[in-house]
């Protein structure tokens, strides 16, 4: 059955703030592979053109500059930008789409309306909530504004996407959803992107740690520049790599000069993909942290890498991980526990190759792309209605 797909996302590949632009690319690219139409409505970058293809997948940008509202107003700054992505649709022509796929609350407006306008269903993937980041909490103020978007993002989709059962916990309590209505489709990862061949020969992995993502605290990597500085003595040459910004650097780059660590732990702010990739080929450990995790798709990169690979026992993380023997898990914040994983990956090399064909097992069995599109596919015939969308696909089958 063939689909016409209007994906809309804040980020999207050269533009990578988080993990929505990996799972968005990952995933247009499947569907246009597995023979449907997919366009992508995003922001505009200086390193992308605003109107392009890439392998089948139309993306078309906005340019956003809001100088007249004040820049700690995001929710106001959300709102007015999705008026922009909304003009975007103006580009299509008479290209119109099935169904309507909106990326968090950062583009509900633009995918409402949109929406709306061609009679199409609207879906939602919720890859976070702030009530998530917030440790169960909606503090009063921005928090508050974006939870109600959130809610309301939910509420007018005909369907929503979590990307693990520990998200559809969080997003059916949270906005009060019936449980029908919210469906389980992972992240993906490219394995042909991430493949390490020809560089895990004996001695080619280096004692190295790597981590990276959005710099905030709830990722943890305060946890892991304390962990690294405690393993000092106990392995020989071990240093770490943090790639990635964020509000929370400033903060970490303190704690790490005033406990001494800097010849350790190194911030090495933005990492171009093919940079990240080689540091993982040479990783030793690849460690993701996290105090909050709704999926955490750096953890397939990671094993895609072909790095062993330490995670919090966390939200997706631990959904992943947990009882698979793909990777070693650690209780969230407890560097103690932490440390002692990351020795043990370095000091028994049986133990860490057999993490690495385990995980690369696992990846290749349940999170491919075009399995992650399928499922996705899947979700959008439930969100048709039984007349009109449902008579028109079949005329284009």
């Amino acid at each position: 059955m063939f689909v016409r797909i209007l994906m809309l996302s804040w980020e999207y590949p050269p533009l990578v703030v988080g993990g929505i632009a990996a799972h968005v690319d990952g995933l247009a690219r499947a569907m246009v592979r597995d023979g449907h139409e997919v366009v992508v409505l995003s922001l505009h970058t200086p390193d992308a053109s605003d109107d392009t293809v890439v392998e089948g997948v139309r993306i078309i940008r906005a340019r956003i500059d809001l100088p007249w509202i004040p820049d700690d107003n995001l929710v106001a700054r959300m709102a007015s930008a999705n008026h922009q992505i909304t003009q975007l649709a103006g580009k299509l022509g008479r290209w119109q789409p099935d169904v309507v796929h909106a990326h968090d609350w950062l583009v509900a407006w633009a995918g409402d309306t949109i929406a709306r306008l061609w009679n199409a269903p609207l879906v939602a993937t919720i890859h976070a909530t702030e009530r998530g980041r917030h440790g169960g909490h909606v503090p009063p103020g921005m928090p508050a504004a974006i939870n109600s978007v959130e809610w309301w993002l939910t509420y007018q989709a005909a369907q929503v996407i979590c990307c693990s059962r520990f998200m559809i916990r969080e997003v059916v309590a949270g906005f009060e959803l019936p449980v029908e209505k919210v469906h389980l489709v992972p992240n993906g990862v490219d394995l042909g992107v991430w493949n390490a061949a020809g560089t895990d020969t004996p001695g080619a992995r280096e004692p190295l740690v790597i981590a990276w993502g959005r710099v905030q605290y709830e990722k943890g990597f305060q946890v892991l520049a304390r962990a690294v500085g405690s393993l000092r003595h106990r392995v020989p040459g071990i240093r770490c790599v943090i790639a990635g910004r964020g509000s929370y650097l400033p903060e970490l780059q303190s704690q790490i000069e005033i406990e001494g660590l800097s010849d350790l732990v190194q911030l090495a702010g933005f990492v171009p993909d093919g940079d990240l990739r080689d540091l993982l080929h040479r990783a030793g450990c690849a460690v993701i942290p996290s105090l909050y995790e709704p999926f955490g798709i750096v953890a397939l990169e990671a094993m895609a890498a072909g790095a062993p690979t330490v995670v919090a026992r966390t939200g997706g993380l631990a959904e992943i991980v947990e009882g698979t023997g793909a990777g070693l898990l650690f209780e969230p914040g407890n560097h103690h526990e932490l440390a002692d994983r990351i020795e043990q990956v370095f000091t028994q090399p049986t133990m860490a190759a057999t993490l690495q064909a385990t995980a690369s097992k696992l990846l290749a069995d349940h999170y491919t792309w075009d399995a992650i599109a399928a499922a996705t596919i899947g979700v959008y015939m439930s969100a048709f209605p039984s007349n009109g969308t449902a008579t028109t696909l079949k005329e284009h089958a």
